[in-house]
């Protein structure tokens, strides 16, 4: 800490005490150079890390309102809630690693849908329909068809050529459905 009085920069702290507040702590400091003593308070941070809304307000990031959407999308669904901490954990170090203190919320949504669409696909399913606000179902039925292809493609890239459970149950429906000769 500067000395407010000879300007040197080495201080050493005679006393160090919480603010009736507790808020913030109150620090006794002598100046290393002239001897002369002053005060200095230490406080939290408070300055906020901010979300940018798609119309361009600015909110809080509140990581409990992201873990709720992730429970919403999640609902009677096998994920485990150490993931769902795990996604609102990256989320918010997302948004802390910002230079500027905050990140646009198409950001923050599409680094969780990637990490729910890894998880399970029924809670992607979910949390894209409500973040990606549909306008209709033509958009919706096309994001349902890339991820299909998707799983497709990783069905055919199986390294022990054996089909996934979700691929052998799918092959069976369609030939149940197939029509009668």
């Amino acid at each position: 800490m500067k000395c407010p009085f000879c300007g040197f920069a080495n201080d050493k702290v005679v006393d160090s005490r919480e603010s009736k507040e507790a808020d913030s702590i109150r620090r006794r400091r002598e100046c290393l150079k002239c001897g002369k003593r002053f005060t200095t308070y230490e406080r939290i941070d408070e300055i906020p890390y901010m979300v940018v809304k798609k119309d361009g307000r600015r909110e809080k990031f509140d990581r409990q309102k992201v873990l709720n959407g992730l429970l919403r999308a999640c609902e009677k669904r096998p994920v485990p809630i150490g993931k769902l901490e795990q996604i609102v954990n990256e989320a918010e170090s997302f948004v802390i690693e910002s230079p500027e203190r905050e990140r646009k919320t198409s950001e923050v949504g599409e680094l969780i849908m990637n990490r729910l669409r890894r998880y399970d696909k029924v809670a992607y399913v979910r949390f894209a329909s409500v973040y990606l606000d549909f306008k209709d179902v033509k958009e919706f039925m096309d994001e349902l068809k890339d991820l299909v292809k998707t799983k497709e493609a990783a069905d055919v890239k199986s390294s022990s050529g054996k089909r996934s459970r979700w691929a052998r149950r799918r092959s069976r429906d369609r030939a149940n459905i197939s029509p009668k000769n």
